[in-house]
């Protein structure tokens, strides 16, 4: 079966389980899964039970699809990711992404947890994503390509949506969260960069630094989605200030920003 074949295998299923259509698409990153609390769920399907579907197996990704409702918007939203580092190609990686092109999703939320490379930045900083950089040395575009997802050659020159860019602080501004914004880095992980990497990173316009999202940005941009992203600092990353940071902390710094980023959400859900 070639790839095109086992994203409608996917959507057929998906389609045949619960009766939302969603319009919008949402990842839910690292310590942020609680946005679920926000949702007017419809229908929850592990990922284990989805065909074709990758699984997540880092802590703090609960591995569900969540069917339901925000405001009059309905939406999807994935209870964890997949990365990279847990052994998953680019095209795994894509998939899903791709799915949602075939449930009628035009817009894709996306959120995660990254160090922070720009000095101005703090610990549990909200952070919009204006662009990034893939260093991971991976695409989820190699190989054959499909016209019912999309062009060979995709514009990426307007990855992240400035129509909703605008919105989001907008909102932000009216609601009182502060945010700042910043270029992303996508590396494969899992370990943390070293310092001289970090050096690197910041010389070649970085502000922050994660281990997911640059894909998924790709394979939906490919797809016609209009994306929006943001990151919640969860460590800095200042090679002449470094400090030893484990996941229990990162987890628990996103957690810290966690109803901010919920509020910036769900009011960007019930104002697009």
């Amino acid at each position: 079966m070639d790839e095109l074949s086992r994203i409608k295998e996917t959507a057929a299923f998906l389609k045949t389980i619960t009766r939302t259509k969603p319009e919008i698409g949402i990842i839910l990153g690292t310590g942020l899964g609680k946005f679920t609390d926000r949702i007017n769920i419809e229908k929850v399907v592990s990922y284990d039970s989805i065909p074709n579907f990758p699984v997540s197996t880092v802590e703090g990704h609960a591995g569900n699809l969540i069917f339901g409702t925000i405001g009059d918007k309905s939406i999807v939203a994935f209870q964890g990711r997949f990365h990279l580092y847990e052994g998953y190609t680019a095209q795994e990686i894509a998939l899903p992404i791709r799915v949602l092109k075939f449930l009628g999703v035009k817009i894709l939320l996306e959120s995660n947890a990254a160090g922070g490379l720009n000095p101005m930045f703090k610990p549990g900083n909200i952070v919009i994503i204006t662009d990034h950089i893939n260093l991971t040395g991976h695409n989820p575009l190699i190989g054959p390509n499909y016209e019912e997802i999309g062009v060979r050659f995709p514009d990426m020159s307007n990855v992240y949506d400035a129509g909703i860019i605008e919105l989001a602080e907008n909102i932000a501004l009216e609601k009182k969260i502060p945010v700042k914004k910043g270029v992303i880095v996508g590396l494969t992980g899992p370990n943390l960069e070293t310092r001289a990497e970090y050096r690197f990173l910041r010389a070649i316009g970085a502000d922050m630094v994660c281990m997911s999202t640059v894909i998924e940005v790709i394979a939906a941009v490919h797809a016609g989605l209009k994306v929006f992203g943001a990151s919640v600092i969860s460590d800095m990353c200042l090679p002449d200030a470094l400090k030893v940071t484990t996941f229990e902390e990162i987890l628990a710094t996103a957690a810290a920003a966690e109803p901010f980023l919920t509020d910036l959400f769900e009011n960007i859900i019930i104002k697009l």
